[in-house]
Parts: C-alpha cells; structure tokens; sequence
C-alpha cells in the first residue's frame, strides 16, 4: 500500500477502524463502479491504487484518506461528495409550509408585477433547489419577461391559461398542465390568456 493510501492519521501504511461511515461510502463506491460497468481492478489502475485497497474500501473495512477518495472519485468522474451521499444523518435539514403559508412578495419584472409565495429552498454543497407559487395579472401592454439560467425547471398550472415560451417554441397551457426544460435555453410567459395566471416553478440547478 503507497502512502496516499493510508488513513489521515498515523504513520505510511496505517489504516483507520472501519465506521459506519466507511461501509456507507463502500457501499456507494461500489454502486457507482457497477454502474460505469468496471471491475474493482479496473478502477484500480485508473485510480493508481491497489484492487485489494479497492476491494478493502467497498467492504468498509478501511478508512480511505482523502486523497485516495479523490483519486478514486476522479477515476468514476464523479465530484468526491457523491461518495458521502449516504452517510448522512438520519434528520436533515427540511423545510415544513403549511396549506396557505409561505414566504410572500411582490416584485415589479418589466411591466409586469408578479407575486410570489416562497414554499422552500434548499442548498447543500452540489445542490441548490427552490420552489415558488408564482401570480401574474393580465397585461395587454406588454408580454412578461423571459429568462435564462441553469439547471432544470418544472412549471405546473395551477389556474388560468397562457403562452408558454421555450426557445423557439410556443405552447398553450392551461390548468393542470405542465412543461419540465432546460434553464439554458430561454424560457417564460409569453402571453397572458386569462385575467389571472397561477402557476408552480421549481427549479434545480448544480453549484
């Protein structure tokens, strides 16, 4: 065993008592290599360590340094946190709104005024996510914005109908429809249709 692949404490050659949390990050080490559809001494050679290292991690019998999860996570092309998705304590952070509750505002978008009632975010290291009811009212005088960004939205109607812009596209949506896209490509309420627009947005995008 090289030294990269000891523990983050003691001498070349140690290796950590096995925890909880080394079976959590095996089991999820050897999941993600199934998935690439390598064998243990595949990922072995890329990563620069041993097949038996490789083998040990999976069983949660050692505690692989840093450095060696980082060689290993490099080898699989994920980021090193999706090795600890599941070493998480049984109670995470959440967010509870009660029917009729939520965090309300008004902002002025062009000419347009939309109110929007926050249900929850969320933002972890990899990970930010937001969900709001949005209302717009009727302008005839001019179309709402449009927007861009990352990650993925999903709109679903709650009432009202209206043009939905996706790119180059135009759909006619009304309650109880939904469209999930791209953030990168442009997208928004092109027209207003009724006197009033509900409608869900949830978005997600990497950090």
């Amino acid at each position: 065993m090289t030294d990269a692949e000891a523990g983050d404490e003691g001498p070349p050659g140690w290796e950590g008592p096995a925890t909880s949390v080394n079976a959590a990050v095996g089991r999820t080490l050897r999941e993600l290599r199934e998935l690439k559809g390598i064998t243990a001494r595949d990922l072995a050679q890329r990563a620069g360590i041993s097949a038996a290292m490789v083998s040990r991690i999976e069983t949660g019998q050692v505690s692989p340094s840093l450095s060696v999860l980082e060689m290993i996570a490099g080898a699989l092309e994920v980021p090193i946190a999706g090795l600890f998705r599941d070493t998480g304590s049984a109670v995470a952070d959440f967010t509870l709104v009660r029917g009729g509750e939520g965090l309300r505002s008004r902002r002025i978008l062009g000419d347009h005024e939309h109110e929007f009632v926050m249900l929850g975010f969320h933002r972890r290291r990899d990970l930010q996510f937001e969900s709001v009811i949005v209302t717009i009212e009727r302008n005839e005088a001019a179309a709402p914005p449009t927007y861009t960004g990352h990650g993925c939205v999903f709109i679903y109607i709650l009432e009202g109908e209206a043009i939905y812009r996706y790119g180059n596209q135009e759909m006619r949506l009304g309650a109880g429809d939904s469209v999930c896209l791209d953030a990168e490509i442009r997208y928004g309420i092109q027209k207003v249709l009724s006197p009033t627009l509900r409608f869900l947005s949830v978005q997600a995008e990497r950090r």
